[in-house]
């Protein structure tokens, strides 16, 4: 294969072969080290480039300081005039993202604008459809240590993502045969996305550095040229097996809401009637987790379409069987429960491997007061998907309104922990606010119900725990004003509604949170 001399991103070319950057075949002064580095990130693109990786590329074995990469970066900026990093973006802390696309070819710049028109004319001919779905391919990871033992490791974590992600039931996921021909290859992202007809691309890279190993994951969305997600994980060299499952499952768990938010995003963009089965369910996404009554009522109505339109599509129906059983919870619908089991049955009829079908399915059981067949199903929504901080949640509360209190924290820390920034963060902290109530730690559910109020201020269940926590830790006034501001959102709530509404899952638990309440004032 001939070496890749030149670059093309916008109007501008780097040319190699002449070592000059052009910019609609102007020459524009550059540094030799400043072009280099542009060189670098134009090699990259759509990838998180750390400071040490410029480094030990621009200036192999010469001692520098990362002084010498910020300059080099403001005169690119300077020459590409690129004020706001709309180019090259700085991610704090980290390093640089080249974020346009780029295309790579073989000669010097006279020939560019033929090879690029050329590549860009055989892609379309060669595009697949997309799938009615998300879609995704996971490129083999670059092993960039020098170390051919270490090409084992960037394989395996490939193929373990692949593996992972295949477990997302609605996501589509190239098979490993189809990507690992880009091994060891310089690829463009958008050709790679239309050879194999996916919007969404996974690639990374793994780097060793005496004791010390560095893996950086990055997802894009190859349509739009958009970066959605980056990380970069450093660990201590050991149990080599134990730092792969870690770094596989952190990641996918991590790209998931991504995913959806970036489908729930271009759902909302288009008219309602213009979406398909899975861009109803991912518009309707864009609403469950804000936690109100106004965004579930929204999120019931695109599911509703969705299964009058496509009544066989399980995602939908048991997205639908999760919102009414939570209208239940909240009290916004009388009979949620009834009109939820349906949904939830016919979800896994037709796919019984479907954790959104096993955790509606429980989180129903769970208000029905069917303590062990509700966590049997949250149980078999983390077999099916260790990876998803959803069904670590949903364990986690199921396992606190049993009593379980110990265990309900630890799945409600391993969400957490799998997914950090997720939009439904503030639910990871609903099974561990309840845990710690019921074991008598009542200044920590105090805290943790502050956070989660912080994250949804309009969530009654953690306004209902503020106040019996404040009442047990002996603020009685405190409690009693912030019961009497729940109230304003939920006039019927007392003591016989949270009986027949709140999914304690015995007497004694059901009690100890009631002694709480009628100690802030509720009747």
């Amino acid at each position: 294969m001939a070496d890749i001399k030149s670059y093309r991103f916008g109007p501008f070319l780097v040319d190699r072969q002449s070592a000059c950057l052009r910019r609609e075949g102007i020459a524009v002064p550059l540094r030799p080290k400043s072009f280099d580095v542009l060189v670098y990130l134009a090699q990259h693109p759509g990838r998180l480039v750390a400071k040490a990786e410029l480094i030990d590329n621009v200036w192999p074995n010469v001692n520098v300081t990362s002084n010498s990469v910020v300059q080099c970066i403001k005169e690119v900026r300077q020459a590409l005039q690129d004020d706001s990093q709309a180019i090259i973006e700085t991610v704090s802390k980290r390093g640089y993202l080249f974020a346009p696309p780029v295309i790579a070819f073989d000669g010097d710049g006279e020939h560019a604008s033929r090879a690029s028109t050329t590549a860009i004319d055989t892609d379309a001919s060669r595009a697949l459809p997309l799938p009615d779905r998300p879609s995704i391919a996971v490129l083999p990871f670059d092993n960039m240590s020098g170390d051919p033992d270490q090409a084992h490791f960037a394989d395996g974590i490939s193929e373990d993502l692949i593996t992972g992600l295949s477990r997302v039931r609605w996501l589509f996921v190239i098979a490993r045969n189809s990507t690992f021909v880009y091994r060891g290859r310089a690829v463009d992202i958008r050709d790679i996305a239309a050879k194999l007809g996916v919007r969404y691309v996974l690639e990374g890279s793994v780097r060793r550095a005496g004791q010390r190993l560095r893996v950086s994951a990055q997802l894009i969305d190859a349509i739009t040229g958009g970066h959605h997600w980056a990380e970069q994980y450093d660990r201590e060299l050991g149990d080599i097996f134990a730092i792969q499952d870690e770094i596989t499952s952190s990641v996918i768990a991590s790209i998931q809401p991504r995913l959806l938010a970036a489908e729930g995003v271009r759902a909302l963009s288009r008219s309602p009637g213009d979406l398909g089965a899975w861009e109803l369910v991912a518009r309707a996404q864009t609403h469950v987790w804000r936690l109100t009554r106004s965004d579930n009522e929204a999120a019931i109505e695109a599911l509703n379409r969705a299964v009058d339109a496509y009544p066989d599509y399980a995602p939908a129906r048991s997205l639908l069987g999760f919102c009414l059983v939570f209208s239940a919870h909240n009290g916004w619908i009388d009979r949620g429960l009834q009109a939820a089991r349906p949904h939830i049955a016919r979800a896994i009829a037709l796919d019984d491997f479907d954790p959104w079908a096993q955790i509606a399915l429980g989180y129903w059981s769970m208000m029905a007061w069917r303590t062990e067949e509700s966590l049997a199903a949250f149980r078999r929504a983390v077999s099916l998907n260790p990876s998803s901080a959803a069904a670590h949640c949903y364990l986690s509360h199921g396992l606190a309104f049993a009593g379980r209190c110990d265990e309900a924290i630890v799945h409600g820390k391993e969400a957490i922990r799998l997914s950090p920034l997720d939009p439904d963060t503030a639910m990871f902290l609903g099974g561990i606010t309840v845990a710690n109530y019921l074991a008598g730690r009542y200044a920590d559910a105090f805290e943790t119900s502050e956070q989660l109020l912080r994250l949804r201020p309009g969530f009654h269940g953690a306004q209902r725990l503020r106040c019996a926590s404040l009442a047990q830790m002996g603020r009685v006034e405190e409690a009693r004003q912030s019961l009497a501001a729940v109230r304003l959102e939920q006039p019927q709530l007392s003591i016989d509604w949270i009986k027949s509404s709140v999914p304690y899952q015995t007497p004694e638990l059901m009690e100890h949170f009631l002694a709480g309440m009628r100690k802030a004032g509720l009747a």
